[in-house]
């Protein structure tokens, strides 16, 4: 019985890693390369329906950003880097995808 004392503990942290969706990563991994947040949530939306999860990690873990604080990088210095992934589709959702969500954001 004893070793069911912790099963309630790890049920909740369970549920609450479940939480964090696809675009919450994408997004946050977006204010994390440097994009504002505004910014990044819209893009987010946008990008978890487009690309495949692949596509997206590759996406959040560019390295011209790495450790920016939210708001430091425009979209078109975003787009500029995301040329050097070499995925046209990639290239194509960021570039639409930063468009429409910086003239609603």
């Amino acid at each position: 019985m004893a070793r069911f004392k912790f099963l309630p503990a790890f049920l909740i942290a369970l549920t609450l890693t479940a939480c964090a969706t696809p675009q919450t990563r994408v997004r946050n991994g977006l204010t994390g390369l440097g994009l504002s947040y505004p910014l990044a949530d819209c893009m987010s939306e946008r990008m978890v329906d487009r690309l495949s999860l692949s596509q997206l990690g590759r996406l959040t873990s560019l390295d011209g950003f790495k450790h920016r604080k939210p708001g430091d990088i425009s979209i078109n210095e975003f787009v500029r880097v995301t040329r050097g992934l070499q995925d046209p589709e990639v290239l194509g959702v960021v570039a639409s995808s930063g468009a429409i969500c910086a003239v609603t954001s």
